[in-house]
């Protein structure tokens, strides 16, 4: 794992977004291309077009309506008040705008480390994984010294062995929390099940880490301690499904399904608001 900074231990950055104290990075760092998902195209480091003055969304209220759902799925874990208020000091784009470079180069690097810590802090909640804890909260501290590092040294930081070290743990934890699942398991890993009908399928403790699940039918479907690590639910139909202590299910996941009210979810998430009653 790369050694963090020499710095004394950071704390825990909060790991959810907190727009009010973020100087929408999102919205002029990222690009997107025009799609299902955006209206427009928008190129890295040019502000969104609905972008006010005062770094708030024009049609925040009306996003799915006017062509933009990718920002409603969208979530950066924290990262953007982060870098706004930590990294910068409170210092923004707009009046500041020699820095407005580094920091949209580091505003993605921020995001991928606050998505590590994300899955870090989940797996320690795992009983199943106490063998490894020690190992990963070593992990969890360097990581999070990595979030206080400065803004040339993020610039500069190459993130992928730190995410090969910190996925390794996190398979390691998917095994032994799946493995106290009766029976054979289904291994659906990276599978393409697009479109797939699996309507009340027991996918308990099933491996679906990188699936494609896009406008899959899993109503009704058991997740329960099922892998979802990266697994895609772009339109997938998760109406009266369980998914509580589902293994590294994450906001931006549940904001791209469709659920309703029966649909279970794990209590550190957020019922999303397009969901049906």
């Amino acid at each position: 794992m790369p050694k963090p900074p020499p710095a004394a231990p950071a704390p825990l950055p909060v790991l959810q977004a907190d727009c009010a104290n973020c100087f929408a990075l999102c919205c002029v760092a990222l690009p997107f291309a025009k799609s299902a998902d955006f209206a427009v195209n928008k190129p890295a480091g040019t502000p969104c077009k609905n972008l006010r003055q005062d770094f708030r969304c024009g049609i925040h209220t009306g996003l799915r309506d006017k062509g933009f759902q990718g920002c409603t799925v969208f979530d950066c874990f924290g990262a953007g008040q982060q870098v706004s208020q930590v990294t910068f000091a409170g210092r923004d784009w707009r009046t500041h705008p020699a820095e407005a470079g580094t920091m949209f180069t580091v505003f993605p690097v921020m995001r991928n480390l606050h998505e590590l810590l994300f899955y870090l802090t989940e797996a320690l909640t795992r009983p199943a994984a106490r063998p490894l804890h020690a190992d990963l909260r070593a992990a969890l501290t360097d990581t999070t010294r990595w979030t206080a590092a400065s803004p040339e040294t993020l610039a500069e930081f190459d993130i992928t062995p730190l995410r090969q070290e910190v996925n390794t743990l996190l398979l390691k934890t998917s095994e032994l929390v799946r493995a106290e699942v009766a029976g054979r398991k289904k291994n659906h890993r990276g599978a393409d099940l697009m479109g797939a009908r699996l309507p009340g399928t027991d996918l308990r403790g099933a491996n679906l880490r990188g699936a494609y699940l896009i406008a899959a039918d899993l109503s009704g479907a058991d997740l329960r301690t099922a892998d979802l690590i990266g697994a895609d639910f772009r339109d997938t139909d998760l109406r009266g499904a369980d998914l509580r202590g589902a293994l590294f299910l994450t906001q931006p996941q549940l904001n791209a399904a469709r659920g309703n009210a029966e649909t279970r979810i794990p209590a550190s998430l957020t019922r999303p608001a397009h969901w049906l009653p």
